[in-house]
């Protein structure tokens, strides 16, 4: 019988599943501050709903497998699929904008790493029908929101770009096909400057462009910031972009002077090195990164105005970002910012005497359905090893119950943090703090 989770996949015992609820629970907090409203779809789907979206490679990843009616299903890879599914078949009664967040567990089968399990939970946050980048500029400052709630502040940054403007860097370059020149500007970051020429090349990149290109995309460094930006995005327009990549630099242009009024833009920089991987995002695409160490990528996400239509619903621009449980995890561990587990207990009753345990067991009842948090001792243990039960439990207080003090109506309440004591009446004890 086997007793360790399968490779790609954790346990989470207490502390750490009470952890990841309060990380969750901020997040979903925040996300409703910002207006967006839960959406919650199912684990498993037809395989054909991620075939429509990524196309035949999906199949290398997904946990696909036959239902017992032989349909083809999988277990949910990712959610922007079955939110435009859900989307599609409510466009005509959904008042727009639509601002939804999800909260869901994903599966892929891909090699286990640092940062990356089989299965995990993905936090997105997405806005439809809004053409403009004011859904990008509300998706990011929204996530700085979201991630400042969880203990990430001053952890990380956002790169942002417009898909645009890496086309017309090809175009400008020589490059014969959009793909894998944006497969060679994705691996810059993350492979050595001679394999990421011989991409450029592979991409048909002729070979006295390869340097060039290569010496503009070092030229941006970690990233243009905000105080820079201007100057930097006028002389990238003037510097042989064709019309298509100047509209992109325009949609940059605004994006940050809206991220600028949404106080984020002090952690946000333009990054043309950033396409991402994905071929459905049409123009604006962003990625949240640690700012120490490695400066890893953390998430992603940008503008996906096609996708709807792909699930037969009406023409419906779109936006979102997705942020992954593990990396999160990682940065915050990494900066000791990681919750201790579930919020302390506020209340634990213990008994002097045994006789009173069904008088512990009433009071705990009634904490709780006064919005206490509350509990006492299960295993009849001594005065002193239910205080020490409480201490773990990182109670806030100890009511303890004595007969000569029930009989009066009365318990001694004491501070679990300062040891100070003192004799309240038994009504007193049970209104909410």
């Amino acid at each position: 019988m086997p007793t360790e989770a399968l490779r790609g996949f954790r346990d989470y015992p207490p502390p750490e599943a009470g952890a990841r609820s309060e990380i969750r629970r901020r997040m979903r907090s925040a996300a409703r501050r910002g207006g967006y409203s839960e959406l919650e779809t199912p684990c498993v789907e037809s395989f054909e709903l991620y075939q429509t979206k990524s196309g035949e490679g999906i199949a290398a990843q997904a946990w696909m497998f036959h239902d017992k009616g032989d349909r083809p299903v999988a277990l949910a890879p990712e959610t922007t699929p079955s939110l435009a599914r859900v989307f599609a078949a409510r466009a005509k009664s959904e008042p727009l904008p639509v601002k939804w967040f999800t909260v869901s567990k994903s599966w892929r089968y891909e090699e286990p790493q640092a940062g990356r399990t089989r299965e995990f939970v993905q936090f997105n946050l997405d806005i439809l029908g809004v053409p403009g980048v004011e859904a990008e500029a509300d998706i990011l400052a929204t996530t700085a929101l979201l991630l400042d709630e969880v203990g990430a502040e001053g952890l990380y940054a956002f790169r942002v770009s417009d898909r645009a403007i890496a086309d017309g860097l090809g175009r400008r370059a020589g490059a014969r096909e959009t793909g894998p020149f944006f497969r060679a500007v994705d691996q810059y970051r993350k492979i050595p400057p001679a394999e990421f020429d011989s991409e450029l090349a592979a991409a048909g990149v002729p070979p006295d462009r390869v340097e060039g290109l290569r010496s503009f995309f070092e030229s941006v460094g970690t990233g243009v910031p905000f105080s820079s930006l201007e100057p930097f995005l006028a002389e990238l327009s003037r510097d042989g972009l064709d019309a298509s990549a100047v509209e992109g630099v325009d949609r940059v242009r605004k994006l940050f002077a809206l991220l600028d009024r949404a106080g984020v833009s002090d952690r946000t920089v333009f990054d043309p090195t950033v396409v991402r991987g994905i071929a459905y995002y049409t123009s604006s695409v962003f990625e949240g990164y640690a700012k120490k160490g490695d400066l890893r990528s953390l998430f992603g996400g940008g503008r996906y105005d096609h996708l709807i239509e792909l699930f037969g619903g009406p023409p419906t621009p779109a936006a979102g970002i997705a942020l992954g449980d593990q990396t999160l995890e990682i940065l915050l561990k990494d900066a000791g910012r990681w919750p201790e587990g579930e919020p302390p207990l506020d209340t634990f009753v213990a008994v002097a005497d045994p006789a009173l345990h069904g008088e512990a067991i009433a009071l705990v009842q009634e904490l709780r359905r006064s919005g206490v948090s509350a509990d006492c001792d299960l295993l009849s243990r001594n005065l002193s090893r239910q205080l020490k039960e409480a201490a773990r439990r990182r109670s806030r207080r100890a009511l303890i119950l004595g007969l000569r003090e029930v009989a009066s109506g009365a318990l001694v309440e004491r501070d679990l943090a300062t040891g100070a004591q003192r004799e309240v009446a038994r009504s007193a004890a049970v209104r909410p703090v």
